[in-house]
């Protein structure tokens, strides 16, 4: 039952060519899988505490750096970067030895967002043989299936490889953004619900796709800024803006409004928003939007900073964690002391 939602999720985007950009020609049974990663290399991790990394980077230097004595571990699963026309021998699944891909994830997902959780966490970011975009829209369920899964099993492994070398009974956070947060909702399923890893957990970040409030049957979304052992999702667009696949998951997905932290429909105002990141990672912007949840969905206002109106966006699925980074910081921080106190 739960396989089936998941890929019941994965047709959200199947209609959407928001993303789209080239589309891999070949079926999946025709293109060489890429070899599987070796997680007992650093080289097989975009971010570990062990080693120096984007993770490790502050858009301002004056912020809390809490990563060296932090007492909870954060595993982050990043988004889709192959997104664009495989030109070696993988089509539907990229290579974790792919050295431009590589410096391509760590310059976006790992430092635009993993980087949040530096204040309160040591922070684990595993490289996986992620699904070409191709895999969102393909009508072929074969081909998507067996590009997911593949991604998914190196998740996987890595998580386990993580369990048995890293962990040592640590608290941890799981998160995710985009395609991450279809295999972070698998692994917690496998691993963490109604199991007793579910103890560990301080909370997950689901962000990015849309996931229905029965997703667990023992790991509730959260309703406070200091709750834990529960899990966040949201996926941000443009006020009274619903788009074309709203009725194939997002009407029925949980929104967690990240101003608030609250599930509820209450307006959130800009003065509520500590800061964003856009472009300039070291550049904050105070005050940068507002949020509302509605329908499943986060609905914000134009943004404000310069040159918001031409831009005229209506889905904000790239900046979901930068819009509110500074919120999801402290957010991080709250948890974690409440969680690490409760266990006290």
């Amino acid at each position: 039952m739960r396989s089936l939602f998941i890929f019941f999720l994965l047709s959200v985007f199947t209609s959407c060519n928001v993303y789209k950009r080239y589309s891999v020609q070949i079926p999946f049974s025709e293109s060489p899988v890429p070899p599987i990663p070796d997680y007992n290399k650093s080289i097989s991790w975009a971010a570990l505490p062990s080693t120096i990394d984007v993770a490790d980077e502050m858009p301002n230097n004056s912020l809390k750096y809490g990563q060296d004595s932090a007492s909870v571990d954060v595993f982050f699963v990043h988004p889709t970067i192959f997104t664009d026309e495989p030109k070696g021998k993988y089509k539907w699944n990229a290579d974790v030895n792919d050295g431009a891909m590589n410096r391509k994830t760590d310059g976006s997902a790992i430092k635009y967002q993993a980087s949040v959780f530096n204040v309160a966490c040591r922070i684990y970011a595993p490289r996986y043989r992620q699904a070409h975009i191709s895999a969102f829209y393909t009508s072929n369920l074969n081909d998507k299936r067996n590009s997911l899964d593949t991604a998914y099993s190196d998740v996987k492994k890595s998580f386990e490889y993580y369990l048995a070398h890293y962990n040592n009974g640590r608290p941890i956070i799981i998160a995710s953004h985009s395609q991450g947060t279809i295999h972070a909702l698998r692994l917690l399923q496998d691993c963490f619900d109604n199991k007793p890893l579910q103890k560990q957990l301080v909370c997950a970040y689901l962000v990015g796709m849309p996931i229905a409030k029965d997703s667990f049957c023992c790991i509730a979304p959260c309703q406070g800024a200091t709750e834990t052992t529960c899990w966040i999702s949201w996926n941000t667009f443009a006020y009274n803006y619903y788009p074309t696949y709203y009725k194939y998951g997002m009407n029925n997905a949980v929104c967690t409004n990240p101003l608030s932290w609250k599930t509820d429909s209450i307006y959130c105002d800009y003065s509520l928003n500590s800061g964003g990141l856009l472009k300039k990672f070291n550049k904050i912007f105070p005050s940068i939007c507002d949020a509302r949840v509605q329908g499943g969905m986060l609905w914000i206002n134009q943004p404000d900073f310069l040159g918001a109106n031409i831009l005229n966006w209506k889905i904000y699925h790239v900046i979901d964690y930068g819009l509110f980074y500074m919120n999801i910081r402290k957010n991080v921080e709250d948890r974690c002391t409440a969680y690490l106190k409760g266990k006290k």
